[in-house]
C-alpha cells in the first residue's frame, strides 16, 4: 500500500476537524454595511431618531448573519417594532422619575441639589440594570443551528454588584478593573446557556491584570500628554477582548483568541481623525451662519450688541442646530463603521471554536423576554451592541 492508499477507500479525517476545531469567518462586505448605516443615518435625520429602532435591527442582522462558526451563520430574530414598544414603555416608567426631580428643582434649588446625588447613584444603577436586560433580550433574539441562546439572573443583583465594583475601582484608581470585570463576567455567563448547555467565564482578574497592569500605569504616566492615549487603550482593549473571548465556555465548547495588541490603534486613530474633520466643518457652518446673522443687522448697531442679536436670530440658531444633528448623526456613522462593524470583524476573525462537537446534540430550552430591557438601555442611552 503506497502513501497515498488508505483503509476502506476514505481519507483520514484532518486532526483539526477530529478535534471539532473551527475557525469563525466573517463574510460581509464593508461597503454594504457602509450604505446601510449611511441611509439609516439618513432616515434618522427625517424622522427625528426614531429610524435608530430600525436601524439598530438591521446592523445586527448584517452582522450575526456574515458571522459563522463550521459554516453555520448565526441569525438575530430581534424586530424594530420590539424595540420601539420597548423604548415607549420604559419611557412611560422613568417619566415619572424626571417629573419629580423636575419638580424638586422648581422647588428649591437647594433641594435639587441635595437630590441630584442621590438621583445620579440611582441613574448609575439602573444602567447597570439596563445593560444586564438587555443582554437578556438579545441573547433570546439569537439563533445558531436552531437552536437560541437565553439568559436568567436577576438585573439588579447585576447592578448592585457593578455597584459595588465600580466604587472599588474608584479608590484604588482602577487597580480593582480587572477583578471588576472577571466577577461581572462569572455572574453573566454562569446565567447564560445555549440550548441546553449552560455558560461558564474562567478568565480572572490576576490573569488579565498581568496583561495590563504595564498598560495601566502608562496611561496615568502619559494621561497628560493625550496623545498616546488612543494607543494605549486600544491595546488594552485588544488585550481585554483577546481575555474576554478565551474565557467563555458554553458547555464544553472552548473559544480561543489570536487577536494582535496593535489591532484596533488603526481603527482609533481613524474615529478621531474623521471626528476632528467633521467637527471642523461644524465649526464653519456654525460661523457662516453666525456670519450671515451678523451682516444682516442694520448699522449703527453697537458691536457688541451685534454679536448678541445675531446669536439670537432664528435662521441662525436653526442652521447651527440643523448643522449640530447632521454633525452628530456623521459621528455616529463613522463609530458604528469603525467601532462596531470593523472592531467586529477584526474579534470575529480572531476566534478558533474548540470542542465543537460538544454542540451537535443540544436541546433548545428557554423564553423570549420581553424588549424592556433594551427600551430601558435606550432611553439612558446605555445600549450596547
Amino acid at each position: 500500500m503506497n502513501d497515498t492508499s488508505f483503509p476502506f477507500g476514505l481519507p483520514p479525517v484532518p486532526p483539526s476537524a477530529a478535534a471539532g476545531t473551527a475557525r469563525i469567518t466573517f463574510s460581509g462586505e464593508r461597503r454594504d454595511f457602509r450604505r446601510l448605516i449611511m441611509r439609516g443615518a439618513a432616515l434618522e435625520l427625517v424622522t427625528v431618531g426614531f429610524y435608530r429602532f430600525w436601524l439598530a435591527t438591521d446592523m445586527r442582522r448584517h452582522l450575526w448573519s456574515n458571522t459563522a462558526v463550521d459554516g453555520d451563520a448565526a441569525e438575530y430574530t430581534g424586530t424594530a417594532k420590539e424595540l420601539l414598544i420597548g423604548f415607549l414603555f420604559a419611557l412611560a416608567i422613568l417619566a415619572p422619575i424626571y417629573l419629580a426631580y423636575f419638580l424638586i428643582g422648581l422647588e428649591a434649588e437647594r433641594l435639587q441639589a441635595f437630590a441630584s446625588v442621590p438621583l445620579g447613584l440611582f441613574f448609575f444603577l439602573f444602567a447597570q440594570f439596563a445593560i444586564y436586560r438587555a443582554r437578556r433580550y438579545r441573547l433570546t433574539r439569537t439563533v445558531w443551528r436552531g437552536v437560541r441562546f437565553w439568559m436568567t439572573g436577576s438585573g439588579w443583583s447585576y447592578a448592585w454588584r457593578a455597584g459595588l465594583w465600580t466604587l472599588l475601582a474608584i479608590i484604588t484608581l482602577g487597580i480593582a478593573m480587572p477583578w471588576a470585570k472577571a466577577s461581572l463576567e462569572r455572574y453573566k455567563m454562569r446565567h447564560t446557556s445555549y440550548g441546553d448547555l449552560q455558560g461558564r467565564f474562567e478568565g480572572t482578574g490576576g490573569g488579565l491584570f498581568k496583561k495590563v497592569w504595564w498598560l495601566w500605569l502608562l496611561m496615568w504616566l502619559t494621561g497628560i500628554l493625550l496623545i498616546p492615549v488612543p494607543f494605549i487603550y486600544a491595546a488594552m482593549r485588544a488585550i481585554e477582548w483577546r481575555w474576554w473571548v478565551s474565557g467563555i465556555r458554553i458547555g464544553e465548547v472552548s473559544f480561543t483568541s489570536d487577536l494582535r495588541n496593535g489591532a484596533f490603534i488603526g481603527l482609533y486613530w481613524k474615529v478621531i481623525g474623521w471626528c476632528a474633520l467633521l467637527l471642523s466643518v461644524l465649526g464653519i457652518w456654525i460661523g457662516i451662519a453666525f456670519a450671515i446673522g451678523y451682516v444682516s443687522i442694520g448699522g449703527g448697531t453697537p458691536t457688541e450688541q451685534k454679536f448678541l442679536l445675531a446669536m439670537q436670530q432664528l435662521p441662525v440658531l436653526l442652521m447651527g442646530g440643523f448643522g449640530y444633528i447632521v454633525a452628530a448623526l456623521a459621528v455616529g456613522t463613522v463609530i458604528r463603521i469603525y467601532l462596531m462593524r470593523d472592531l467586529w470583524q477584526r474579534v470575529a476573525q480572531s476566534v478558533t471554536v474548540e470542542n465543537l462537537t460538544a454542540a451537535d446534540n443540544v436541546t433548545a430550552q428557554g423564553e423570549l423576554v420581553s424588549a424592556l430591557g433594551e427600551g430601558f438601555a435606550n432611553s439612558l442611552d446605555v445600549a450596547g451592541f
